[in-house]
This record gives structure tokens, C-alpha cells and sequence, in this order.
């Protein structure tokens, strides 16, 4: 099997993936993204409560069709770089692309990932968070005569959120929140990949070649909990960051929000959603890497097929 082949699986794999998580965990993201831009919900039963009096079943799946047209190639890209980023150090290491990579190796794919991933991942978030956090349908008519008043919508779709923040903040306001981003992927993505990696490996019988499916969903599942419960924090201030803007003005950066946080809410504020976080992770992370591994073993097996 050609190198370029193995190249453009691990791509095509992500996106099966990508698509897979946003189907499973979009309901959950969204209660998180509410929680922690701080619309005094309270709690997560009252905000899932709140949600649905208010908006029905629709309400969770506000703000969908963009991640799922744009989630499936941002994973395409953070598994295809991750993946393709361990070949090539084993083998500038070891002669050998096919080697199995040190941990190092894979820390260092993992960051590249996450690094990689700022650049594509932060509008898609900023359009997705702006949509969450608009709390009635989109109505024209009350664009038109009240763009600017809480409860009312702002954006009439993704497209419109997209276009109308490039026109009024720039390249500048389509990647507000890139530095938190950066600062929660790349330790976040390494805390992903390095447990999914062993807890596969320690799951899987001695003697398989490959994971069976329930240990790929479970590594998936433990390594997402782990990698979203730990990357809460700053999960926290980016979302606010992205979510600041809909309706007022509020952050200048990263530390102004993380000060103006912690004075008018505590210490906890970064914290909130930590539990929602771990319990959406593990099964949006058990339906990516099941989506990836699973498509990335038909790709293989049909390429076996056609050139014997």
C-alpha cells in the first residue's frame, strides 16, 4: 500500500469521524456552551429544562448543520496531521514510518494536531457558539428592528453569522477566542490521542492485530472524558470569549476575561460544565474514533481486494 495512499485514509477516516461525534454530542454541546458563557441557567437540569420549555427538542440541535458540514474536515485534518505527523517521525527516527511511535513521538504529533487545528476549528466554534447562544427562532422582521436586544435573534443562519461578523470585526472577529483555543487543543489533544493509545493497547487481547470495536469504544470514550474534563478551564473563557459579541461587548482578551470571570463568579466559573464536559466526551469521542477506525479498516480491506 503506497504512502500517499495511507496519507489520504487517515484524512477521509477523520471526516467519518468528525461527522459521527457532531451527531452524537451537539444536544450536549450545546447545554455546555450555555452553561459556561454564563446566561444563569444555574445549574445543568435547569438549563436543559430551561432549553426545552423554551425552544423544544430543536433547541439542542440549534447551531448543527454548520459543525456538521465543517466538524467532519476538522477532524479530517486533526487526525490526518496527527497520524501522518507520527509516520514521518518514525521514520526520521527509526528508518521505519511503520514503526509503532515512542510517547514523545506522539506528544509531539499530538500538538502539531491541536496547533494545526486553531486555524480551521475557531470559526467554525465562534459561528457555532454565536447560534447556541441566540435563545428564539431566527424571525426577520425582529433582525431587522432589534438586532442588538438579548432574546432576540441576531443571525438568521450560519452563513449570515459568518458573513456579518467578517464585515463587522474583520479576520480579527472570525478567530476571537484562537488564542484560548490554542491553549486548550494543544495540551487537550495530547491528553486525547496518548490515553486512546493506551487504553487500546491495554484493552485489546494479546495476539489481535487490530481493536476490536467495544475496545475502540471504550479507549475512545475514557480518552474523550479525560481530554474535555481537563481542557474545561479554558474551554470556559473561549467560549465566553466567542460567545461575547452576540448582544454587548464585554472581554478585551483572554486575561480580561479570565479576571472579570473569577471576580464576578469565583473560582468554580472555570469549572462550570466540567461534569457535562467528561459525560459528553466519551460519547462523542467513542463515536469518532469508532467512526475512524472502523472506516480507516474498510478502506484497507477493499484496497487489499482490488490489488492482491
Amino acid at each position: 500500500m503506497g504512502s500517499s495512499s495511507l496519507q489520504l485514509q487517515d484524512f477521509v477516516a477523520g471526516w467519518v469521524g468528525g461527522a459521527a461525534s457532531v451527531l452524537v454530542g451537539h444536544p450536549l454541546d450545546t447545554v455546555k456552551t450555555r452553561l459556561q458563557a454564563g446566561q444563569g441557567y444555574g445549574n445543568t437540569l435547569n438549563c436543559v429544562l430551561t432549553v426545552y420549555r423554551n425552544e423544544s427538542v430543536a433547541g439542542f440541535f440549534k447551531g448543527m448543520a454548520f459543525p456538521l458540514a465543517s466538524i467532519a474536515v476538522y477532524s479530517s485534518v486533526v487526525f490526518g496531521v496527527f497520524s501522518n505527523t507520527q509516520r514521518l517521525l518514525s521514520q526520521l527516527r527509526y528508518g521505519d514510518a511503520a514503526r509503532a511511535p515512542a510517547l514523545p513521538d506522539m506528544a509531539l504529533a499530538s500538538a502539531v494536531a491541536g496547533f494545526v487545528s486553531v486555524g480551521i476549528g475557531t470559526p467554525v466554534d465562534l459561528v457555532k457558539i454565536r447560534l447556541q447562544m441566540q435563545t428564539q427562532p431566527s424571525l426577520q422582521a425582529n433582525v431587522r428592528l432589534k438586532p442588538t436586544v438579548p432574546g432576540f435573534p441576531v443571525y438568521r443562519g450560519p452563513i449570515h453569522c459568518f458573513r456579518t461578523v467578517l464585515q463587522k470585526e474583520g479576520i480579527a472577529g472570525i478567530y476571537r477566542g484562537a488564542g484560548a483555543m490554542l491553549l486548550r487543543d494543544v495540551p487537550g489533544y495530547c491528553l486525547y490521542f496518548i490515553p486512546y493509545a493506551f487504553f487500546c493497547g491495554w484493552i485489546t487481547p494479546d495476539g489481535c492485530i487490530s481493536p476490536n470495536p467495544s475496545s475502540v469504544w471504550l479507549a475512545g470514550g475514557v480518552a474523550g472524558a479525560i481530554s474535555w474534563g481537563t481542557a474545561t478551564p479554558m474551554d470556559v473563557v473561549k467560549s465566553r470569549l466567542q460567545a461575547d459579541g452576540v448582544y454587548v461587548n464585554k472581554y478585551k482578551g483572554i486575561l480580561d476575561c479570565i479576571l472579570q470571570s473569577y471576580q464576578s463568579e469565583g473560582l468554580k466559573v472555570f469549572f462550570r460544565g466540567i461534569t457535562l464536559n467528561a459525560v459528553r466526551g466519551f460519547p462523542t469521542s467513542s463515536a469518532m474514533f469508532l467512526g475512524y477506525e472502523l472506516s480507516l479498516k474498510a478502506m484497507k480491506r477493499d484496497q487489499t481486494e482490488t490489488n492482491p
